[in-house]
């Protein structure tokens, strides 16, 4: 072989590069990779099953298969697999040599011997890997003529259906729910040409990244049962950019909508976020844009029964809504624009957060941390290298499942420096998992209950909040003796700490990670001083933080006062109109307290997507739009500010953005014509211009008059059908499609074909990778960012404005008090979070009401597992059975977190217990 002709086509910076010769053409290209995902990066279409760029090599498949040569003389060479070689300097191979053809093709035809001829009814059918690769291979007509071999599906719960006759074996999905996420429930049995790929037995899969199997698999296999309820083929779908909405990591999905309904989550992929997958309260938790309890009308509620006209409503608002008596109340899971939209209409000095005073407090705590630059709040893909992680106050599960995640993946990754000693390529999973064997990196977990990543975790510890807050203060004591230490400690909690501080000194890429779940500042604060203990002049710590919403961060970054201000200005009877913005106030605070809110409210305006408890007592009620239906900027925990795009125009146009209702009337009450409404990017501009806090959100998407080639980019994929005919029934005549002024998407097919910016990509497609595999085309270097870079912009400094100051919030030990429990609030993935509990799979798997306590607290209270007690906090009672949870220390108690029945709480809390009947 010789070369003919040379092309760079592989980022690399810096980095020394290989040049290998494929079909007798030279490339430069990153050393160290295996050959399938170099010729993937140069644009080849190389067919494979079993590998994963997420998960690396096993080489089960044979489908990648390649002629490899000696050398530029060889004329013969040898088969071998391209996901198993590593790219080495002066490497001769072929991808067209017709015996490496010849040998995919065969190989293809073997795995669908047995493979059902159901494409047209199967739920993959059109986006489906495996059509893709036999349409790659040149497979076209099937020889066999026996029968094929048949097995019994199962039930795997409300997520995830299951049709095993369809599988090639290509083990995907076990690696991916065992080695990867961890899971225990999902194996293979049996051998040979008759493996089965499930549970033991029927029953919900217990993993919380099933959902991730139905992208994983490259068949049929394992779908998505929500979208079966609703089916439709995955081209006929309007799809668009967005930001999933139920926890603050920020991940991104691609949402998907047919017949004015949101159809399907599927992961979006970002490199420096979520990478390939999301959890399944992301996946499955979107059935509230559907849901029937949604706002239809604005409502004035004096004027019950007719529902109010845009002019009437607008009519009566501006005779209650001025600055001097109204205040407005923002939201954790509204948008930047929509929260500042408020602030312009109420003023700065009427705008407060909706949020109570311990949770914003906390907040402040956390923005100070950050904002000093002395620190590094890793993105999710950055967690993954960490080399030791210390867990303080979170189980990550429940709170942060991608967190969890990423986490799983940091702690495999401990042995790689042995294994890059005896030349193991990273990518080499099988290779890894032997040698690494039950070997794992450093992981520390201070948490009062048993947590999924206890498993992994060196010693799990299970502590009272004000004692993992004093055992964190002691750690960073040990690193740095500037640091204040906890008096009166055991030597068992001296000896530890001293333990968990010399394996983060020794380690390269520390990180330490907490959070606000169990409203302790004290933990926060601990954690902070470890990680400033850590930074030194050649490197910062990597301090992770877990918020609770999903726009958490980004209205504490507006520096507004927390709702008990609010409260308090009520209470004076300065005001007496409030607007309550996307915002159930019956989950920040206590119930008595909210009562007493609304009681000193006059006016009551309330602008959000479902009706809940709030919404209930407004004297004005306006419906707004789902992220589903709107534009909109939030930012996460790590201060990343990433932008959401509007899926569909809703039949509802009463559906309006917050935004936009909350803008429009601004611009009404100044008699400017509404006709000048604002973009998004106009706010976004105006925003970051009066709070500099917000330089860099204004600018994480193209603005709405960007065109490449004249032309916007489509919602709609190419192969999108029936526009002409899906309204026939209502007229015959095709409508004209929605115009969006507001972003360069358009909502039709047509439009520019080729790769648009990565903020704007609304779904992945090239010729002959109509699955989501597809990615790899979008990718600068496969598995790496997309090309141009990952979408969103950070927020926060990356080097130090201000002076290192350790905190001292020491609290003192707990003890627990006679006759009074400190309660704790547990999430949960599923029931804790307050828009996926209307999706019925995410509501069958929400846990029932409990009560947590410990066996000897138990004893004393004369209770066993399942009796009823009886529960008081501040004005509210409960009876709950109980759950017997061994680890938990005495004195604590803990109820499932703001799962249906159990709001109206004010936490921190303490309750009583009484043994009793309901």
């Amino acid at each position: 072989m010789k070369s003919i002709s040379k092309r760079k086509n592989v980022p690399g910076g810096e980095k020394k590069m290989a040049t290998i010769y494929i079909d007798h053409k030279a490339y430069e290209v990153t050393p160290g990779k295996n050959v399938l995902e170099t010729c993937l990066t140069l644009g080849f279409d190389l067919p494979y099953f079993c590998w994963h760029p997420a998960m690396g090599s096993v080489g089960a498949c044979r489908q990648c298969a390649i002629k490899l040569f000696k050398d530029e003389d060889d004329t013969k060479g040898r088969l071998v697999m391209s996901c198993m070689e590593t790219v080495k300097d002066n490497m001769y191979l072929s991808v067209e040599d017709p015996a490496a053809r010849a040998f995919r093709a065969q190989v293809i035809e073997w795995l669908m011997t047995n493979h059902p001829h159901d494409c047209a009814v199967c739920d993959e059918g059109g986006s489906c890997h495996l059509q893709d690769m036999t349409v790659m291979t040149g497979h076209n007509y099937r020889r066999f003529q026996f029968p094929k071999r048949s097995y019994k599906n199962q039930y795997l719960g409300p997520f995830i259906n299951h049709e095993m006759n369809r599988c090639i074996q290509c083990y995907r999905c076990v690696r991916f729910y065992k080695d990867y996420a961890g899971g225990k429930d999902l194996d293979v049995f049996a051998a040979h040409n008759h493996v089965y790929f499930g549970r033991a037995e029927d029953g919900i899969l217990e993993s919380e990244f099933s959902g991730n199997l139905a992208e994983v698999c490259p068949t049929g296999v394992f779908t998505d049962k929500s979208l079966k309820a609703h089916y439709t083929r995955k081209w006929d779908m309007t799809m668009a950019p967005s930001i999933c909405q139920h926890c603050s990591l920020g991940c991104n999905v691609i949402a998907g909508e047919r017949y004015g309904e949101l159809r399907q989550i599927t992961n979006r992929y970002n490199g420096a976020v979520n990478g390939y997958f999301i959890c399944d309260r992301g996946r499955f938790g979107y059935e509230f844009v559907n849901n029937i309890n949604r706002i239809q009308q604005p409502l004035v509620r004096a004027q019950i029964p007719d529902a109010a006209d845009k002019d009437s409503l607008y009519r009566q608002l501006a005779k209650i809504l001025t600055k001097d008596t109204t205040i407005g109340i923002a939201s954790p899971r509204a948008s930047l624009e929509a929260n500042f939209a408020l602030r312009q209409l109420v003023g700065k000095e009427n705008f407060y957060q909706g949020v109570s005073e311990a949770e914003a407090q906390l907040m402040r705590n956390i923005l100070l941390t950050l904002n000093s630059g002395h620190v590094h709040s890793p993105s999710l893909k950055e967690t993954e290298t960490a080399d030791a992680v210390f867990i303080l106050g979170e189980d990550l599960t429940n709170s942060a499942p991608m967190l969890a995640l990423a986490v799983r993946q940091a702690i495999r990754k401990a042995p790689f420096e042995k294994a890059a000693e005896i030349s193991i390529p990273t990518w080499h999973d099988a290779a890894l998992r032997e040698l690494a064997q039950e070997e794992k990196g450093a992981l520390f977990i201070a948490y009062p209950t048993k947590t999924k990543l206890d498993e992994l975790a060196d010693k799990p510890l299970h502590l009272s909040p004000d004692e993992i807050a004093r055992l964190g203060y002691t750690v960073a004591a040990q690193l740095n003796t500037n640091v204040p230490a906890p008096e009166g400690l055991s030597k068992h909690s001296l000896k530890l700490a001293k333990q968990i501080a010399g394996i983060l000194k020794k380690a390269k890429n520390p990180l330490i990670i907490c959070g606000t779940s169990l409203f302790n500042e004290a933990i926060i604060s601990a954690a902070t001083n470890i990680a400033l203990a850590l930074s030194g002049k050649e490197k910062k710590a990597n301090l992770s933080f877990v918020i609770p919403e999903c726009n958490s961060m980004g209205l504490a970054m507006m520096d507004a006062p927390s709702l008990a201000h609010a409260m308090e200005v009520l209470e004076n009877g300065d005001v007496d109109t409030v607007v309550v913005l996307e915002n159930d106030l019956y989950r920040r605070g206590g119930k008595g307290e909210i009562d007493l809110l609304f009681n000193h409210c006059r006016n009551l305006v309330v602008l959000d997507h479902l009706h809940n408890e709030t919404s209930n007592k407004a004297s004005i009620l306006i419906p707004v739009a789902t992220f589903a239906e709107a534009d909109g900027t939030i930012v996460n925990n790590e201060g990343r500010a990433q932008r959401f795009f509007q899926v569909f125009s809703p039949k509802n146009e009463n559906f309006r953005e917050s935004w936009r209702w909350l803008d429009e009337f601004r611009q009404f009450q100044n008699g400017i014509c509404p006709e000048e409404l604002k973009a998004p990017e106009n706010l976004l501009a105006e925003m970051a211009h009066l709070m500099p806090q917000f330089k860099g959100a204004d600018t994480v998407a193209p603005d709405a008059d960007f065109r490449i080639s004249g032309q916007k980019i489509p919602r709609e994929p190419h192969r999108y059908s029936g526009r002409t005919a899906m309204l026939a029934n209502i007229n015959v005549s095709e409508p004209k499609p929605p115009e969006d002024h507001d972003s360069a998407l358009s909502f039709t097919m047509e439009g520019y074909k080729g790769m648009p910016p990565a903020p704007l990509i609304p779904f992945f497609w090239a010729p002959g990778w109509n699955s989501g595999q597809s990615v790899n085309k979008y990718q600068a270097e496969v598995g790496g960012s997309l090309r141009g870079g990952d979408p969103g912009n950070r927020l926060f400094p990356e080097i130090s404005v201000a002076e290192l100051s350790y905190r001292n919030h020491i609290p003192s030990p707990f003890i627990p008090s006679p006759g009074e429990w400190l309660m704790l609030p547990l999430s949960h993935i599923f029931g804790s979070e307050e828009l996926s509990i209307y999706s019925p799979g995410i509501n069958e798997r929400c846990p029932k009401p409990y009560i947590a306590i410990n066996r000897k607290d138990a004893k004393d209270l004369n209770t066993a597992e399942n009796d009823i007690v009886q529960l008081q906090i501040q004005d509210q009672l409960y009876f709950l059975p109980v759950r017997i949870m061994e680890e938990l220390p005495q004195g604590l108690a803990g109820i499932p977190y703001q799962i249906p029945g159990l709001t109206g709480i004010s936490w921190p809390a303490k309750g009583t217990l009484t043994k009793g009947n309901t």
